[in-house]
């Protein structure tokens, strides 16, 4: 059984059966039935129901915003800007599809030819639970628009959303079968990443996950993109504007109680003004409310599960033992974990070399701007990256320099409809949203023809 439990209460909400093989096969054969449907309604019919899949969303907002609140533990408020960036990125893809779809003419020898971008079948999601909501619409609203159908394997403790996610793409017009929900462990999805109907494998996870993962689609050779895990430097030169670079720190380590792979995990400070720094995030820190997610009052909800909370404390302690001062929180009863502050963070500790998954910041110093790309290259993950200055062509020389798929200036590092996400290192390969991200699981076909 798949047990959900409310990580502010501890108490559980439901339980769901595995699906057994017979039911994955009968998903199989109507997910390919339906990829088989899609290859003959037209363009504009499936963006007709994708926005259908916006309507839906936009007006059960507070139904499906409960629903990931209860399963994992963020905030109602941030569950309800979830749900609402799903509706938008499905209208974005709806308006623009036909334009991401478009062939594209190459000159040669021939009468003409070109790359025509085509779908291939079923590809299988395997997503995790922090964003149970977006990180599957921005793999499958691009992809049943190009005319693939999804086969979605949730993280085990949000199988409701899984199951929601399911009903609003059967509900908004898409065929029988376009996106399914198959609820099974990780240790039993190698038979449905052999059959030779999945035609790709897609999944937002840890590094562990994510070799796992590889290793087992390279067996079958199935396509992968892999969304992995991050230490996002967060980097604040001297001359940055100081109080929007902490408001904006502290909102990019502790939304979401700091469980993102794009959370800003390793503030990296220039020298001179890290005194200052300090003192502006530490009052931000201390007027932010953990507790109950469903209050209006509540800036930061419970961690998703116990085993996460405690993992997140050893990893502090150790922090601490090696020589790090802890200047706020760094306590936690069951699920809820206390905005953290640590000041004296070098290199060698663990909130630097480890990823560090909850509301735990961490501040670097770095003798100039030269130390602080330096530091931010200093790992293994290369997924996000923020850059504060106030001198804009110093920061595009600088981001050049620093070894990840995004680099903000400026700003909070988030992903975007309109641009091409991922990473680089052990943050992963290929890139999801954007054109870029919708051609990913498409054929990308030559088409010569000669007179």
């Amino acid at each position: 059984m798949f047990t959900s439990i409310n990580p502010f209460t501890q108490k559980t909400i439901a339980e769901y059966t595995p699906h057994t093989p017979a039911e994955i096969e009968q998903k199989l054969q109507t997910g390919e039935k339906a990829y088989r449907t899609l290859l003959q309604v037209p363009l504009e019919q499936r963006r007709k129901w994708m926005m259908q899949v916006a309507g839906s969303l936009k007006a059960n907002v507070e139904a499906h915003a409960t629903l990931i609140t209860q399963e994992m533990g963020k905030t109602l408020k941030e569950a309800r800007s979830e749900v609402m960036k799903c509706a938008a990125t499905a209208e974005y893809f709806a308006d623009n599809i036909t334009a991401i779809l478009q062939p594209r003419p190459i000159e040669s020898e021939a009468y003409k030819s070109y790359v025509s971008y085509e779908p291939k079948g079923i590809i299988l999601a395997i997503m995790p639970w922090n964003f149970p909501y977006w990180q599957v619409f921005r793999f499958a609203i691009p992809n049943v628009l190009a005319g693939n159908t999804g086969l979605l394997k949730h993280a085990s403790n949000v199988s409701g959303c899984a199951l929601a996610i399911e009903k609003v793409f059967m509900e908004s017009g898409f065929p029988e079968g376009t996106f399914q929900s198959v609820l099974v462990s990780s240790r039993d999805l190698e038979p449905i990443v052999a059959d030779p109907r999945i035609q790709g494998v897609t999944l937002t996870g840890s590094t562990p996950a994510g070799k796992s993962v590889a290793a087992l689609a390279g067996k079958y050779l199935k396509k992968t993109v892999l969304e992995l895990g991050g230490s996002d430097p967060f980097i604040v030169l001297k001359d940055a504007d100081l109080e929007a670079a902490a408001r904006t720190a502290v909102q990019g380590r502790m939304q979401n109680a700091g469980q993102s792979c794009i959370a800003a995990k390793r503030w990296i400070v220039e020298k001179e003004i890290v005194p200052a720094f300090t003192a502006a995030v530490r009052r931000l820190l201390e007027n932010l409310q953990q507790g109950d997610p469903m209050l209006d009052s509540t800036h930061m909800g419970p961690m998703a599960r116990p085993d996460l909370a405690e993992e997140l404390g050893k990893q502090l302690q150790d922090t601490i033992s090696q020589g790090a001062k802890l200047e706020l929180g760094g306590t936690y009863e069951g699920c809820n974990f206390a905005p953290t502050l640590l000041t004296g963070v070098t290199s060698n500790m663990t909130a630097f070399r480890e990823e560090i998954f909850g509301p735990v910041a961490v501040i670097i110093e770095a003798a100039n701007e030269d130390e602080a790309i330096a530091l931010a290259n200093e790992t293994d993950f290369g997924l996000g990256s923020a850059l504060w200055t106030s001198d804009l062509d110093k920061a595009a020389r600088l981001a050049t320099r620093i070894e990840s798929g995004n680099v903000f200036i400026n700003a909070l590092v988030r992903s975007d409809a309109r641009l091409p996400f991922g990473g680089v290192k052990q943050s992963g390969y290929g890139r999801e949203l954007s054109l870029e991200g919708t051609h990913e699981f498409l054929n990308i076909k030559t088409i010569y023809i000669q007179e």
